[in-house]
């Protein structure tokens, strides 16, 4: 009777522990379309894009990272962290032997399926607009065991500061055709990019319509035709500018109207991430006068 009861309590708690298991499983849809089951609580996680990693640490989750692309350099708590290649060369060798619980990875990205093949949990995700920064945030979230409500208190004051780097653009200032370029070759933002998403929010034009595709690739004569107010540029390619066909004449390189901008600061630009409200403060500073440039500084530190 008594070893009967045993074998009862023992068959019950071993129930209970697959319950637990099964109840900890999670299965999210990733930006391929593809169903992920996330097992075990993550502990260890592989980021190859930067804005997933920024992403990773914006939800207090930094600690768990222990490996991440060569191009993650935000926020300074992972700069000791290994590198492991990056989107279209990931070092498979390095991040399988990180053991991660989750690799998270671009749906661009090469290597997802040698790394399902070899028993990874892989989540790609690229966001691509505004909405797609809170969804993905969301999903790394509920990947995390991260609440729903500290995602969205997250978002809501990345959404909050890219209002109020609207709120700080005078008027006169509003309105500006603005050509951004994001590479040399060169490639532009266009109004469907989450830049010209920002650009529409502070109030600017764009000259390179969503037709054209996110980001296209622009015959600078186009630029030249398409005369901007304002250019906005990474420091590494202004320099090219100057040598591009009719480009010296423009109206927008005889006024100086060019934002050109330091490394750190064209990667806080380039992401599709948390930071988003820091780049707009960025364009931001670029759209206004100068005679404005103090007054609007107050207003974004948050003075009266």
């Amino acid at each position: 009777m008594l070893n009967g009861i045993k074998s009862i309590r023992g068959f019950a708690l071993v129930a209970l522990m697959a319950f637990g298991s099964i109840a900890q499983a999670m299965v999210l849809r990733d930006d391929r379309q593809v169903e992920v089951t996330i097992a075990k609580p993550v502990q260890r996680i592989v980021s190859l894009l930067p804005s997933l990693t920024e992403t990773v640490c914006a939800l207090g989750q930094c600690q768990k990272l222990v490996g991440v692309d060569r191009y993650s350099n935000w926020p300074e708590s992972i700069a000791k962290l290994p590198r492991m290649g990056g989107g279209i060369d990931p070092n498979i060798e390095s991040v399988v032997a990180a053991k991660p619980d989750l690799v998270l990875m671009a749906t661009s990205a090469r290597g997802a399926e040698r790394f399902a093949a070899l028993g990874l949990t892989v989540l790609a995700l690229e966001p691509r607009s505004h909405a797609d920064v809170q969804r993905v945030m969301r999903i790394v979230a509920q990947a995390l065991d991260v609440s729903v409500a500290e995602s969205d208190r997250v978002w809501r004051h990345i959404d909050a500061a890219v209002n109020a780097a609207a709120q700080s653009v005078p008027a006169k200032a509003k309105g500006q055709r603005v050509y951004f370029e994001v590479s040399a070759a060169p490639y532009g933002a266009s109004e469907s990019s989450f830049i010209g998403e920002t650009l529409q929010r502070l109030g600017a034009g764009n000259i390179l319509p969503a037709s054209l595709g996110p980001f296209p690739k622009i015959n600078p004569e186009f630029v030249v035709r398409a005369q901007p107010d304002i250019i906005m540029v990474g420091d590494s390619n202004f320099a090219d500018m100057t040598t591009r066909p009719g480009w010296q004449n423009m109206r927008v390189m005889r006024t100086q109207r060019v934002c050109h901008f330091k490394s750190e600061e064209s990667d806080v630009l380039v992401r599709a991430g948390p930071r988003m409200d820091e780049a707009a403060r960025l364009m931001a500073k670029c759209l206004i006068d100068k005679s404005d440039a103090s007054k609007v500084n107050d207003k974004l530190r948050g003075q009266p």
